[in-house]
């Protein structure tokens, strides 16, 4: 489906590498090394696919494709300090590569220049769009960072912190689409709902590869979750559904951050149906996504849109 906004994404690189231009040496280099490598760009796709479903084809799908990227990847360079990571995508992580205060400058370096770029529509249903999403993102930072060690920790307090960190951009990404359309208000708000339940079950279905995945096929260490002390759903199943024996070992692991019985705590998500619980949680997601999508026109995006949502549940990186 990605196909379908292959010549679209070439143009958001170009518009990506013209922005990046800095005066500062250090800005471009930090900037371009985490953009280039890689990644999956589902958000500014997300945004390409639904200014193909909704028929816009204005030049600032470019413009804002290019806005999340740069949101986005301001996230990851902060999120890997706060995190202390080391690997990302296969190889060394900014802040493992440049040092924390590049990382965190070049971050902000970025989020300002994204909006610098959302003036360039003149819409201020654009900028309120994203000032409210880069907001959110935030404060799902805080809430994540409050959880951090809380074995306690709920699936309703789990959803609240990824529908902020993680689907929020997703959802403005859809949303965007709309907008630039001028989509009436009934089809605006299922665009953002695609958006936001694609987000979650990408990133409900990212938490299982972090016990149920291949390092290498990933990018980053098995495992990291747990060394950061995130109570993620696999874990919260498995608390729910093992032995007082087995719920003891992940709460300590989770209270420590200690990950001296990392391969006991996956055998023990997998003995206890934890996985699967998360992948139907997953899979709920998906369809709240498809439910949202049969508003939209019936063309090849709009398909595109759906085997999008098909196939997170089926990644394996």
């Amino acid at each position: 489906m990605l196909a379908l906004v292959a010549d679209d994404m070439r143009e958001v690189d170009a518009v990506i590498a013209h922005r990046l231009d800095s005066s500062v040496p250090l800005v471009g280099q930090v900037s371009r090394y985490i953009i280039s490598a890689g990644g999956k760009r589902l958000r500014p796709a997300l945004l390409l696919l639904m200014c193909g479903a909704l028929d816009y084809r204005g030049a600032q799908r470019f413009n804002l494709a290019a806005v999340v990227e740069f949101i986005h990847t301001a996230t990851l360079l902060h999120d890997d300090v706060v995190d202390e990571s080391t690997l990302r995508r296969g190889r060394a992580t900014a802040n493992e590569s440049f040092g924390n205060p590049a990382s965190v400058l070049v971050g902000d370096f970025l989020y300002s220049r994204a909006f610098q770029m959302m003036l360039d529509t003149g819409q201020m249903r654009v900028m309120e769009i994203l000032a409210d999403a880069t907001n959110v993102i935030a404060e799902g930072e805080v809430l994540q960072l409050m959880n951090m060690h809380d074995a306690s920790l709920d699936e309703a307090s789990y959803l609240r912190v990824i529908r902020s960190k993680t689907a929020k951009l997703f959802e403005a990404s859809a949303r965007l689409g709309a907008v630039l359309a001028h989509a009436p208000p009934e089809l605006e708000q299922a665009c953002a709902q695609f958006g936001q339940a694609l987000g979650t079950a990408f990133q409900v279905i990212d938490d299982v590869l972090d016990y149920d995945g291949d390092a290498g096929e990933m990018g980053k260490n098995l495992g990291d979750d747990l060394r950061e002390g995130k109570a993620t759903l696999p874990l919260i199943a498995a608390m729910q559904r093992g032995t007082p024996q087995q719920c003891q070992i992940i709460r300590n692991a989770v209270e420590t951050g200690g990950v001296d019985e990392l391969d006991r705590i996956v055998a023990i998500v997998k003995e206890t149906g934890a996985l699967q619980v998360t992948r139907d949680a997953a899979a709920g997601e998906a369809r709240r996504a498809v439910d949202a999508a049969s508003q939209l026109p019936h063309n090849g995006y709009s398909q595109g849109l759906l085997q999008l949502a098909a196939q997170l549940l089926v990644r394996r990186n």
